[in-house]
């Protein structure tokens, strides 16, 4: 592995300022609105669906604005990293793997990111790029910025519909994160177990993944196991990618067939973040 890409919400940043600060702008218990975002992770829906369900019609963007024109738009301190942040990404640099931090977020979120001085090489959001998660455009920026071959850049994150599908799409190797509403609550979808080439906990599992350069499948699987990695191995075909282990019983699966398939799994979690 030569490049680790991360996302940034429930990945590296825990939502919960986020989600306090939508109830108190709409005069709501955060409770209220953390149960509601619940239902629509549960739902397959977009979490942002729940301020709707408050405010029906509500123009999210706008409200975004409107609270930054108040000085109520966004903070970001080091209180709201998860724990093992800094000491797994200190860890993979030291090992001489790139770090990325790219995934949706505004250009504000992006220049907070960038203030804490995370032991990254690069950390940027979508507005930066002008495109978000899931469109393909990003993950080609992704790829871009990894500086290596897709085959080497693994992108970890928790969403499945935002991080995990679209990054297999692309051929990049994937991580599926089991951490806040969407990783826990579509952890074991069936999509999301074949998928995923890596399945983990915490972010400290990554380190067990990087392995010297010219180390055999065998040093990569050790390192799965140790890492507590489920799901796909490295010998399946496009590694965790579009296809992979779905194969007609002929052995032969049509392009009309895929497509069908690849269609469905879009649909059972169809969410942005």
């Amino acid at each position: 592995m030569e490049t680790i890409v991360l996302g940034i919400g429930e990945t590296l940043v825990r939502d919960d300022r986020r989600w306090s600060s939508w109830a108190d702008w709409l005069g709501v218990p955060p409770h209220t609105l953390s149960a509601l975002v619940g239902a629509a992770v549960a739902q397959g829906h977009d979490a942002t669906d729940a301020l709707r369900t408050l405010r029906p019609g509500m123009d999210v963007e706008a409200a975004y604005r409107a609270r930054s024109a108040a000085g109520r738009g966004e903070h970001l301190d080091e209180s709201d990293l998860y724990q093992d942040v800094r000491p797994a990404l200190g860890e993979l640099r030291a090992a001489g793997v790139r770090v990325v931090v790219a995934g949706n977020g505004s250009a504000r979120a992006g220049e907070l990111l960038r203030a804490l001085d995370l032991p990254a090489d690069l950390v940027v959001t979508s507005a930066e790029w002008g495109v978000r998660k899931p469109d393909p455009e990003f993950f080609a920026r992704v790829a871009a910025a990894a500086e290596a071959p897709p085959a080497a850049t693994l992108y970890v994150g928790d969403h499945p519909a935002d991080d995990l599908f679209p990054a297999a799409a692309a051929g990049l190797r994937t991580a599926h994160l089991r951490r806040g509403p969407y990783g826990h609550w579509w952890a074991d979808h069936p999509d999301v177990v074949e998928t995923a080439e890596f399945r983990i906990d915490a972010l400290t599992e990554l380190v067990a993944l990087v392995r010297p350069p010219g180390a055999g499948a065998e040093a990569a699987g050790a390192g799965a196991e140790a890492a507590g990695a489920g799901a796909i191995g490295p010998d399946a075909e496009g590694a965790g990618g579009e296809g992979s282990g779905e194969e007609e019983a002929d052995g032969e699966e049509t392009d009309a067939a895929g497509a069908a398939r690849e269609g469905a799994r879009r649909g059972a979690l169809r969410s942005v973040r």
